[in-house]
């Protein structure tokens, strides 16, 4: 956006002109020209590709097994299973080493076992 200096260019824009065109920050204006510096043009316009790998940690097994688990009857002293109970639950049977309840609802989520599901239907 007219910010460099070069042999075709007038004038150059300051970050300050920049910033009020594109109405974005002038520290993102530094970060764009330091990534497109040190990583190259492609990275500045598209940002980089995420390095990090998940395992996946339920499998066919755990989901049936949690399914299951479901199904049965709350814990005593509860009128039906909380997503929290579920997941301490597989950890207690050793279904997994750990597990969050935020993965426990994106499971039941997709199945229709949810306890959720059979009151509403």
């Amino acid at each position: 956006m007219n910010c460099d200096r070069g042999e075709f260019q007038g004038r150059a824009s300051t970050n300050e002109e920049v910033s009020q065109v594109l109405n974005i920050s002038m520290r993102k204006i530094d970060r764009v020209k330091k990534r497109f510096v040190e990583e190259g043009f492609d990275t500045a316009l598209n940002g980089s590709k995420g390095t990090r790998t998940y395992k996946r940690k339920v499998d066919g097994d755990l989901e049936a097994r949690l399914v299951a688990l479901s199904c049965n009857e709350a814990p005593e002293g509860f009128a039906r299973w909380s997503l929290r109970l579920l997941a301490d639950r597989a950890v207690e049977l050793e279904y997994v080493e750990s597990i969050s309840h935020e993965t426990v609802r994106r499971l039941l989520k997709k199945t229709s076992s949810s306890p959720e599901r059979r009151r509403a239907g």
